[in-house]
């Protein structure tokens, strides 16, 4: 490792860092681990998307830790797709700032697969279920600019997401709507449609053949497996 790359690891250092957590005993938790090493560090929280996106524009830190299960604004539920749209305007908006994504929820970053690939920082995942110690580790490896995405289940078995499958999926099972109608939402014929089931269906690993045989229902089933692999909510 270059001096420069120790430098920017060591607790002397004071990066700027923001906290997204909605849920303050976990904010203050992180903030009470990174103060244990990084004392010098300049650390600001938010707890809402609103607020976030606030203070990236003011303050511009160097890491952004995030839950992806986050409310919007003050007084409103916390919920996952804004955790997801907060960091697609980060990956998209901010190639210069260094991530670590701190939840329960890891496996839904697959749906923004393309995005990670292209960031040009540090991009890292963490359970919330990791000790302080590992928690310091993943830290480390975002402010070094390192990529760490193994542990999300569907990135690392080489799963792909198509943004026609998650639209499918979202018009069936968010919104309610049958084939008929998913075929006009998104202008392609309804054989089209069958074609997207089929393939979804196909990458879940589900045999279908065998499935029907045990009298199974087939969309009950793409639902249960698509929210297993993080592709829904």
């Amino acid at each position: 490792m270059s001096q420069d790359l120790q430098q920017k690891v060591y607790p002397n250092m004071s990066p700027k860092i923001l906290l997204i957590d909605s849920y303050e005993i976990f904010l203050n938790g992180t903030v009470k681990i990174l103060r244990s090493y990084y004392p010098n560090a300049k650390i600001y929280a938010a707890t809402t998307v609103e607020s976030a996106l606030h203070q990236i524009t003011i303050i511009k830190p160097e890491l952004v830790i995030t839950d992806i299960c986050v409310a919007q604004n003050v007084g409103e539920a916390t919920q996952i797709n804004n955790g997801i749209q907060l960091l697609k305007e980060l990956l998209t908006n901010n190639p210069q700032t260094n991530i670590l994504v701190q939840s329960t929820y890891i496996n839904t970053l697959v749906r923004i697969k393309s995005l990670i690939d292209n960031h040009s920082s540090g991009f890292v995942v963490a359970d919330k279920s990791l000790s302080s110690k590992e928690i310091l580790n993943r830290v480390r490896w975002a402010l070094l600019g390192e990529t760490h995405t193994k542990d999300i289940k569907a990135i690392n078995s080489g799963l792909e997401l198509k943004p026609e499958w998650l639209r499918l999926l979202n018009l069936a099972f968010e919104e309610g709507y049958q084939d008929k109608a998913i075929a006009a939402h998104i202008c392609v014929s309804e054989r089209m449609v069958r074609h997207y089931w089929y393939k979804l269906q196909e990458v879940l690993d589900m045999n279908i053949e065998e499935l029907k045989h045990q009298g199974k229902n087939l969309r009950v089933i793409t639902h249960i497996r698509a929210r297993e692999e993080g592709f829904i909510d």
